[in-house]
């Protein structure tokens, strides 16, 4: 390989891993879910694409603009994301991100406008996050989990109708919950990690205003909290038996980095429970999906 297609595939790489695929992914599969829970019907093609593909590119969308206003903390805390090694400038970063948010909102504006009102708001949410947000504490990390649990509202708007089944409605609220708490204890989880270069951007974190043991049993309180609530869709009867078994490896997944966070609040820990939460919450949309799929339509 050449020393040109070597800084191309750098290029490309860089562009990828900046956009976080996973995380994207996820959000774009959340508003698919979301289509599931409000409206008890499989997906119909084209509005469940743009949907996707909003959710998809407005969530990278954030993730560059993230990096980007992170890059310097981000020398201490990840010098190895694309910014900071040099995989992607910044003058690039901006362009990406301008591209994925015009791919984005013009994907809401052909589904319809309930749609490009609702990914309109959740881009600026994010990006008053990524500029200020971060400074605010708990409050910063409620607004991720804004940005974060919003998909699945957006895909109960893909039609523009608000005719949702008594049981779409409810299951939609318990589970956008469950999210919202799962990613707030996930929030305040990174803020435990990033600790030395959070100090040079003035961030509040729970970590750093009140130590590390108050935010590890906090994060753990609001993943024990999701384990709790996970149980009444099945007693509601709101999902079939195919929820429980995926249901049960996520509950597992949160109690087992739940433990291990209170016990030891350490960076490492801190870590590997950032990992293993993320894991556990795309079992949970798996469960629920299953769960959905197994009831009567």
């Amino acid at each position: 390989m050449s020393g040109e297609d070597k800084v191309t595939v750098d290029k490309i790489k860089g562009l990828i891993l900046i956009l976080r695929p996973v995380n994207c992914f996820m959000m774009g599969g959340a508003v698919l879910i979301g289509e599931l829970i409000a409206y008890e019907t499989l997906f119909i093609a084209l509005p469940s694409l743009l949907g996707f593909i909003t959710s998809f590119s407005l969530t990278g969308a954030s993730m560059v603009v993230n990096d980007f206003l992170d890059r310097f903390v981000d020398m201490i805390n990840a010098p190895t994301r694309p910014i900071p090694s040099q995989l992607v400038s910044e003058k690039a970063a901006l362009l990406y991100a301008s591209f994925l948010s015009l791919i984005g909102l013009t994907a809401a504006y052909f589904t319809n406008l309930s749609c490009l009102a609702i990914g309109g708001a959740s881009l600026i949410v994010s990006a008053i996050y990524s500029y200020k947000g971060k400074e605010m504490g708990l409050i910063g990390n409620f607004m991720v989990s804004f940005c974060v649990t919003l998909p699945l509202f957006y895909g109960g708007f893909l039609y523009n109708s608000f005719s949702w089944s008594s049981s779409g409605l409810l299951s939609l609220a318990f589970y956008t919950l469950m999210a919202f708490l799962a990613n707030t204890g996930r929030e305040i989880t990174k803020g435990i990690i990033d600790t030395e270069g959070d100090k040079l951007r003035n961030v509040r974190s729970i970590a750093l205003q009140f130590g590390d043991r108050v935010a590890a049993n906090l994060a753990g309180f609001f993943y024990l909290l999701v384990v709790g609530l996970s149980i009444f869709p099945w007693i509601l009867d709101i999902v079939s038996w195919h929820y429980l078994p995926f249901v049960i490896i996520s509950d597992l997944g949160f109690i087992i980095s739940s433990v291990k966070l209170m016990k030891k609040s350490s960076r490492e820990n801190a870590k590997k429970g950032k990992k293993m939460i993320l894991l556990s919450l795309g079992i949970g949309l798996i469960a629920i999906i299953a769960g959905r799929i197994g009831t009567d339509f």
